[in-house]
């Protein structure tokens, strides 16, 4: 599992490098297998594609996609091996116009609290057209003198519950995972463990999950106590769910790289790519482990 990294972040959203300077740095961390999870769009991924063709590196195609179940904000990594279908692309631009509402009033909310032409500043931060993100907010923030660093950004106005956390635009989670079902991909639960859920509504989660098509989740994302990670590997093994894995990298600097992870616990839960429909991609991860 030391090669192998299925959710990070590029200059295509809020990743700070270029699709194809992530991929030479999975190279030098001694990735073999790798998938750029972008959020809400897939325009890295052939920047990326050529990069590994180039390296020598294997990747799959995907996205993670915002949604919400019950009032919370869900990320679902779509893995898509036969890449996107005509359905998928227009969910797609469901989401972008979704993110362009959600960040209007993400700057509004933020603008009630000193953030001067929010969507300008953080417009600035990012540095393209792409769609804004929380963490363009947050780096304007910082730059405003509102918060000494993004990590207090996120503490007092743009985490789970804060004044600019926005998910009212966002479509169902049902909604998503058929997406992803129609492209013939793998719909994957984002860290479960992020979403500040009592085990049993994650239990409910994965039940609503399933219902709609749904049939993975990240095991490990980053770095996770052993003991949490050993009952989660017991939720998933318990619906029936695969385990995936990934850093959720998306600077170089901070505590997360390409390929950091914590180790995996011995259970009964499924590796990603040993699901049929990744049996081209993941063929080559089972010959080594």
């Amino acid at each position: 599992m030391r090669g192998v990294d299925l959710h990070m972040h590029s200059r295509a959203s809020d990743g700070a490098l270029t699709p194809g300077e992530l991929i030479e740095l999975c190279l030098a961390r001694g990735l073999t297998h790798v998938a750029l999870t972008d959020h809400d769009t897939l325009d890295g991924v052939a920047e990326a594609d050529r990069a590994c063709r180039r390296l020598g590196l294997r990747l799959i195609a995907a996205a993670e996609l915002s949604c919400q179940w019950r009032g919370i904000g869900i990320h679902v990594v779509a893995l898509l091996p036969e890449g996107a279908s005509a359905g998928f692309t227009a969910g797609l631009e469901t989401l972008h116009q979704a993110r362009e509402r959600r960040s209007r009033e993400i700057a509004h909310r933020l603008e009630k609290i000193g953030l001067d032409d929010g969507v300008a500043r953080a417009r600035l931060e990012a540095g393209s057209e792409r769609p804004l993100g929380r963490p363009d907010f947050a780096a304007a923030l910082v730059s405003a003198g509102l918060v000494p660093d993004r990590k207090t950004a996120f503490k007092r106005y743009l985490g789970a519950g804060k004044r600019g956390d926005v998910k009212m635009h966002w479509p169902e989670l049902s909604t998503v995972v058929g997406w992803i079902r129609e492209s013939g991909g793998v719909a994957v639960i984002a860290h479960p463990l992020r979403y500040g859920m009592t085990r049993r509504k994650r239990d409910l989660l994965f039940s609503a999950f399933i219902e709609a098509g749904g049939e993975a989740a990240e095991l490990i994302s980053g770095y996770q106590n052993p003991d949490t990670t050993f009952d989660l590997a017991r939720q998933l093994a318990f619906h029936g769910l695969y385990g995936s894995l990934g850093s959720d990298f998306h600077y170089p600097g901070g505590a997360l790289a390409p390929g950091t992870i914590s180790p995996a616990p011995a259970s009964h839960v499924k590796p990603i790519w040993l699901h049929p429909a990744l049996a081209s991609f993941g063929g080559e991860i089972r010959e080594t482990c």
